[in-house]
C-alpha cells in the first residue's frame, strides 16, 4: 500500500519498527479471531480516548496550516475521527454492553497518556511538519493495516467490522487526502530536495517515535 511520496521515505527509513507496529501480534491475532475479548475491548476503551486527544491533535494541524487547501484537509480529518472513527468505537462497545460513558470515564494507561501528550506537545510547540510527521503513523499505518488483513484473512468474523472500518473506501479515502496534504506540506517549505535538509532528520526522529508509542499502545492492550 502506497500512501505518496513522503511517507514511503519515511517508512522505508525505520521498516524494521514500522513492520513490528503493522504486522504486531495484536493485529494478527484479532485478524485470525485468536484474541481474546478482553484485550479486544482493553484495546477499544482506550482508543477511544486516544481518539479524543488526537482529534485535539488534529485540530491544532488547522493551526499550523498556512493555506486554505492544508486546513481543509486537517479540519476534515477531525470530522471523521470525531463522527466515523470514534463512533465505530462506541457501537462495537455498546455490543458488548460497554456504554457512551463507560467509555468516557475509564482511566487513560500510562502508555495512551505518553502517546497522545507527545503528539499534542509537538502540535503546541512544533510547527506543521512536526506535527504531521508524529500522527503519521496513526492514521496511515491503520489504513495499512486494514488492507493487509482485509486481503490476508477474508474469513474472519468475530472482529470483521473492525477491520471493514479501516479497509473501507472512506477510511482509505482519509489516508490518501492526508498523504497528499503530507507531500504537499513538505514540498512547499522543504522543496524537492527535502531530504537534504537538517529538518529531514528531526522528523525522522519523530515519525519513529511515533511507531515505537504505536507498538507501546498493542503492547498495552496485549497485557
Amino acid at each position: 500500500m502506497s500512501y505518496g511520496n513522503i511517507f514511503n521515505h519515511l517508512k522505508e527509513n525505520h521498516k524494521k519498527n514500522w513492520l513490528l507496529y503493522t504486522k504486531h501480534d495484536f493485529v494478527n491475532k484479532l485478524s485470525n479471531d485468536s484474541l481474546k475479548e478482553e484485550k479486544f475491548l482493553n484495546y477499544l476503551t482506550q482508543d477511544y480516548l486516544f481518539l479524543i486527544q488526537f482529534s485535539k491533535a488534529w485540530a491544532l494541524a488547522i493551526l499550523k496550516s498556512d493555506n486554505l487547501e492544508e486546513m481543509k484537509i486537517a479540519a476534515s480529518t477531525v470530522n471523521d475521527l470525531i463522527n466515523f472513527e470514534m463512533e465505530l468505537h462506541i457501537s462495537l462497545c455498546a455490543n458488548y454492553g460497554i456504554s457512551k460513558s463507560d467509555l468516557e470515564n475509564a482511566d487513560e494507561e500510562n502508555q495512551n497518556i505518553a502517546y497522545t501528550r507527545y503528539v499534542l506537545e509537538l502540535g503546541y510547540s512544533g510547527d506543521l511538519l512536526d506535527l504531521l510527521s508524529s500522527l503519521a503513523p496513526c492514521v496511515l499505518g491503520y489504513g495499512e493495516i486494514g488492507i493487509y488483513y482485509k486481503n490476508s484473512n477474508p474469513k474472519t468474523h468475530m472482529y470483521q467490522k473492525w477491520i471493514q472500518t479501516y479497509s473501507s473506501n472512506e477510511y482509505q479515502d482519509v489516508c490518501k487526502n492526508v498523504a497528499n496534504l503530507i507531500d504537499k506540506a513538505f514540498i512547499l517549505r522543504l522543496g524537492d530536495d527535502f531530504a537534504g535538509t537538517y529538518k529531514w532528520q528531526k522528523v525522522n526522529k519523530i515519525f519513529n517515535k511515533s511507531t515505537l508509542l504505536e507498538i507501546d499502545f498493542w503492547n498495552m492492550a496485549m497485557k
